[in-house]
């Protein structure tokens, strides 16, 4: 086997640089390719996954665990401890969502782990095949999900005659506070997993770009936990539209902005009526409104499909470098 081209990391000298040279990803790979630096790719792809479930699954809850303590010591230790983790975990009061979210946003480190420690390619990668995160398309994107995601949304609740009840609920002001600050992260933070890193490494296992965007899309709707089978439907619906926007806009920014704005306003919504903990309990939903959401997320695809034509971000790996970048090329 050919040793792999090795890439610079830009700071000669330095022990990790020593320790763990830079592998140069492939020119002209496309979103799930990026992590195909050598035939021996997919077993390190296949190792990544199983490191990344084990670190989602035993770092986040740790995380939340820890500062649900501290929560718990400052507020004068109500109760015990137990009660109290429980109902954060509910999302019976504000400190609930930040403690979860914030658990789960440790998923962004992790990935920068795994993409350098295993992988040895540079994190940015997980965010577009640039590198990095496109801030000029991500907000275009963000404006898009904003008014298509919320006109479907409305639209669909009145054709099922679902008119919304005004009630906040109590200490709505908290939560509110919270879901502005952690809900945006929490949501980025699941799209660089599922649809940044676990895309890639399952896309390293086969040159089929659909092997990773289903296989990715399942993993997402799995991680869930427990649900019926329409909410199961809905949720890897998502996945598998979210996975083929990141493939053909090569990079996060279209799914980032449809998940901020799908749990930002689900939230903002429930505190407004029936309640955010009642939200948090949903483990099944109707035929129907499966149906009414997987409307939401395919308008919003066929939409951020169009104006990706009129940006024109780059879509595969050293476009620039090579001579191939297109003018007017928004980034």
């Amino acid at each position: 086997m050919a040793a792999p081209k090795v890439a610079s990391s830009g700071r000669p000298g330095s022990r990790v640089d020593a320790a763990l040279p830079l592998v140069r990803v492939p020119d002209g790979a496309e979103f799930t390719g990026v992590l195909r630096t050598d035939p021996g790719a997919g077993a390190l792809g296949a190792m990544g996954v199983v490191l990344g479930v084990l670190a989602y699954v035993t770092f986040t809850p740790l995380l939340a665990l820890a500062l649900a303590q501290g929560y718990w010591l400052a507020t004068g230790r109500p109760g015990t401890f137990a009660d109290t983790y429980a109902s954060l975990l509910r999302y019976e009061q504000p400190f609930g969502m930040v403690a979860s979210q914030l658990g789960i946003a440790l998923l962004i480190p992790i990935v920068a782990v795994l993409m350098r420690a295993v992988h040895r390619v540079r994190p940015a990668y997980t965010y577009s095949v640039r590198p990095g995160l496109r801030w000029r398309p991500f907000l275009v994107f963000l404006g898009v999900a904003l008014v298509t995601m919320n006109a479907v949304l409305w639209a669909s609740n009145a054709a099922l005659g679902k008119p919304f009840e005004y009630h906040p609920q109590p200490g709505f002001g908290g939560y509110l506070v919270a879901i502005l600050l952690t809900t945006p992260l929490q949501a980025a933070a699941e799209e660089v997993f599922f649809r940044g890193y676990l895309l890639q490494a399952l896309g390293s296992l086969s040159a089929q770009k659909w092997v990773g965007i289903l296989a990715s899309a399942l993993v997402f709707a799995l991680f869930h936990g427990t649900q019926n089978g329409w909410l199961f439907a809905s949720r890897f619906a998502f996945g598998v539209l979210a996975a083929v926007l990141v493939v053909y806009v090569g990079g996060l920014e279209a799914g980032i902005a449809a998940h901020v704005v799908n749990n930002v306003f689900a939230f903002v919504y429930a505190g407004l009526s029936t309640g955010i903990a009642s939200l948090k309990a949903i483990k099944e939903v109707t035929p129907l409104d499966a149906v009414a959401d997987v409307a939401m997320y395919a308008v919003f695809t066929v939409v951020a499909l169009l104006v990706a034509r009129r940006l024109r971000p780059q879509t595969r790996t050293g476009e620039a470098s090579a001579g191939l970048e297109r003018p007017g090329r928004v980034r």
